[in-house]
């Protein structure tokens, strides 16, 4: 999940938002989107998660998953699409066919109320900064694979730099009885 700290870390953070065709719920009034940090924004080269919402789940073959999708109303995501306006992009399965749709928008965040992780203030929304295209979802994920592999980097080197400092002897003059 990402992580938003710092005075006026949540305000304008570009997001992008994937909303999948059978996301919405039996009773129309909800859509599960799965929104992102943007990794162009400035806060999102740094994250390893840039969901705003990831929770972990382990199936009955004990194999681990993550749920990432959070429920927005219709109104909702109504308002997210309208800020995003042209800046949308088709998702696509591995057989070509249209399965959802990558907005981009801009808005404030805040912990979610219910659950976890954060949500959008959808009130907030208006246009990216960036544009989004059919690399944007690569680049998302290229994005927290760097930061991962930093944080590994970083980790490994601290280990290391801890292995290396060389234990100081100290030499003390016994005194001499006698």
């Amino acid at each position: 999940m990402a992580l938003l700290k710092g005075k006026g870390a949540m305000t304008g953070v570009n997001l992008i938002a994937k909303v999948y065709k059978n996301g919405a719920t039996k009773d129309g009034k909800s859509v599960y989107a799965d929104i992102q940090l943007d990794a162009r924004d400035p806060r999102g080269p740094a994250q390893t998660d840039l969901h705003l919402k990831s929770d972990r789940i382990l199936d009955e073959n004990g194999k681990v998953h993550y749920n990432n999708g959070a429920p927005y109303s219709t109104r909702q995501i109504e308002e997210i699409a309208k800020a995003a306006g042209p800046n949308t992009e088709p998702i696509l399965d591995k057989g070509g066919d249209e399965v959802g749709t990558i907005y981009g928008f801009k808005g404030n965040v805040m912990p979610a109320t219910r659950g976890t992780g954060l949500v959008v203030n959808t009130k907030s929304v208006e246009a990216s900064e960036f544009k989004v295209d059919n690399k944007t979802l690569d680049n998302q994920f290229t994005s927290m694979r760097a930061a991962r592999e930093a944080q590994a980097a970083a980790k490994e080197s601290q280990a290391q730099a801890a292995a290396v400092e060389p234990e100081q002897a100290v030499e003390v003059d016994e005194p001499t009885v006698g």
